[in-house]
């Protein structure tokens, strides 16, 4: 495991391969895990580095921010503080929003962006999540701890029902979400929906010069997949990727044709 000291506290990454560096980001209640098998296929043609946002995963939650704007400084301090000068980013969910934040806050240091299942707008977030995301949890866990505790124990059956709702293989889904969101504390894990539920990025998408890809699947139970077609209003030069037989997690639904999607824009988008 590997861990590197920042501004914004210690992040956690694992990185694989050889080449030229990508730089994955994970979505909300995940962690590098999601990245897997991701980083075993293309680790034969670059160097691929997942990071777990602070909070998450097995980085530190001392920073005191959670936020989409702390993110996306963090990103930044790692690719700093690696000697990454410049590096495609390569998001899920949250952290696609979180990828092309990066992009507009330091565009000399994204190559490319690729947003798989991002909300362009937090809008466009479930009726799930936008319950979760509301700032008030925090204050109520926070004037009695014990109840995110049990908030936690039943929450973790409901996801590895709800993962068969979210992916082909529920069974792995499940796992891996339940055990992300054991690593999970209240503040984290609430500020971070919140403030991605408050982003809105329609107005600004459409000034970055980097070629985008955005991979969208039909299925999606979680980010609404027209956000897709939101993208390439606001960023006409924009390419779509449109998985007809994904969820939230094309990378699990469909993933040969994923990652060749996905070298293939590194390799040429």
């Amino acid at each position: 495991m590997a861990t590197l000291v920042t501004e914004q506290g210690v992040i956690h990454y694992e990185a694989y391969g050889r080449g030229r560096p990508v730089v994955l980001l994970h979505g909300w209640m995940n962690s590098w895990a999601v990245w897997r098998d991701t980083i075993e296929i293309l680790g034969r043609d670059f160097r691929l580095y997942a990071i777990d946002f602070l909070g998450f995963g097995d980085s530190g939650d001392q920073a005191g921010e959670f936020s989409v704007n702390n993110f996306t400084a963090m990103v930044g301090s790692f690719m700093d503080r690696m000697g990454i000068a410049k590096a495609p980013l390569v998001g899920h969910s949250m952290g696609g929003t979180v990828s092309l934040n990066v992009a507009l806050a330091q565009p000399q240091k994204v190559v490319k962006v690729i947003v798989v299942g991002s909300p362009i707008e937090g809008k466009s977030l479930s009726p799930l999540l936008k319950i979760a995301a509301n700032r008030q949890w925090i204050k109520l866990g926070n004037s009695a701890p014990p109840m995110y505790n049990v908030f936690q124990a039943g929450f973790r059956p409901f996801l590895r029902g709800y993962s068969y709702f979210l992916a082909k293989d529920g069974r792995t889904l499940g796992k891996m979400l339940t055990d992300d969101v054991s690593k999970l504390d209240l503040q984290p894990f609430i500020e971070s929906i919140t403030t991605l539920r408050e982003t809105d990025l329609r107005g600004d998408v459409g000034t970055l010069q980097m070629p985008i890809l955005g991979v969208y699947g039909k299925r999606d139970a979680i980010v609404n997949p027209g956000q897709a077609k939101v993208l390439k209003e606001c960023a006409p030069e924009a390419q779509i990727a449109w998985f007809e037989n994904s969820g939230h997690f094309p990378m699990m639904d469909e993933p040969e044709r994923f990652h060749e999607t996905i070298r293939d824009f590194l390799n040429n988008g």
